[in-house]
C-alpha cells in the first residue's frame, strides 16, 4: 500500500503543486506586463501633456492681427472683424473670439489659410464655420467664421528646477 502511494499519489500531488505555482507565476508575469503597458501609455499622456502646455506657454499675438496674416499669406481680403467679449473656462482659461466676415473668396485660399492657422502651433481654433456659395460665380464663397484663441490664466506651468547638491562633509584629520 506504501508503495503504491508513493508510485501514484506523490507524483500527483507534485504534479499539482508545481502546477499551482506555474499558475501564480503566469499571473504574476500577467501583471508586471500590465504595469509595463500602463507606463508606456503614462509616458505618452506626460509628453502629450508637456507638448499641450508649451502650446499655451507661448504668447499669443493679438487675434486680429494673426487672422489677418494667414489671410494675407493667401491673397484672402478680410471684409470685417469683429471682437467678442472673451469667455472664461474655468479658473484657468480664458477665450478671446473675433468673428470674420469674408466676400468673394475661393475654396482653395480659405483651405490654405484656415490651415496655415492650426499649423502655428499657437492654442488657436475655428470655432464656428458658415460658407455661402454665391449666385452665379464659381469658385466664390461668402464666409463668416469665429476664431478662437485660449490663453492661460495666471501661473505659467512651473518647470523643475534643478536641486542644489549637499555639500560633501569635510573629513577631519
Amino acid at each position: 500500500a506504501m508503495a503504491a502511494i508513493m508510485f501514484f499519489f506523490v507524483p500527483l500531488y507534485l504534479h499539482q503543486v508545481v502546477s499551482a505555482r506555474r499558475d501564480e507565476n503566469q499571473e504574476i508575469h500577467d501583471y508586471i506586463e500590465k504595469v509595463r503597458e500602463s507606463r508606456d501609455k503614462l509616458e505618452k499622456k506626460k509628453a502629450a501633456q508637456t507638448q499641450l502646455l508649451a502650446r499655451y506657454a507661448k504668447t499669443m499675438p493679438p487675434l486680429a492681427s494673426f487672422v489677418e496674416e494667414a489671410a494675407k499669406a493667401h491673397n484672402v481680403e478680410i471684409e470685417e472683424s469683429q471682437g467678442k467679449p472673451d469667455v472664461p473656462h474655468g479658473k484657468k482659461y480664458t477665450e478671446h473670439v473675433i468673428l470674420v466676415k469674408l466676400r468673394k473668396v475661393g475654396l482653395l485660399g480659405l483651405v490654405k489659410m484656415l490651415e496655415k492657422m492650426e499649423k502655428s502651433n499657437l492654442p488657436v481654433a475655428i470655432t464656428r464655420l458658415n460658407i455661402k456659395p454665391r449666385a452665379g460665380e464659381p469658385d466664390s464663397y461668402d464666409v463668416e467664421l469665429n476664431v478662437s484663441a485660449f490663453e492661460r490664466k495666471g501661473d505659467a506651468p512651473k518647470k523643475p528646477q534643478p536641486q542644489e547638491e549637499a555639500p560633501e562633509p569635510e573629513e577631519e584629520q
